[in-house]
C-alpha cells in the first residue's frame, strides 16, 4: 500500500475525529497520539486520563476515553 501525501508513513491524520477510545497499553496519552501525523496539528500535549478514565484536549477539544 502506498502512502498518500496526507498519510505520512502510514500514520493517521491528526484531529480527524472528536472522540477516541484508548487502552492502558497506549499510555501515556498524548494528543495528537504517536500514530497521528503532527505536521498539520497543534503541539503535542500529554493528557492525564488514568484517574478519571476520560480526558479532553485543550487545543482541539478531542475527547479520549480509557477502555480498560
Amino acid at each position: 500500500m502506498n502512502a498518500s501525501p496526507n498519510d505520512a508513513g502510514g500514520k493517521h491524520p491528526a484531529n480527524a475525529e472528536n472522540h477516541y477510545t484508548v487502552h492502558r497499553a497506549d499510555l501515556p496519552l498524548s494528543c495528537p497520539t504517536p500514530d497521528m501525523t503532527l505536521w498539520n496539528s497543534h503541539p503535542r500535549v500529554y493528557l492525564p486520563i488514568e484517574k478519571t478514565g476520560q480526558a479532553k484536549c485543550p487545543y482541539c477539544g478531542a475527547e479520549f476515553e480509557l477502555a480498560d
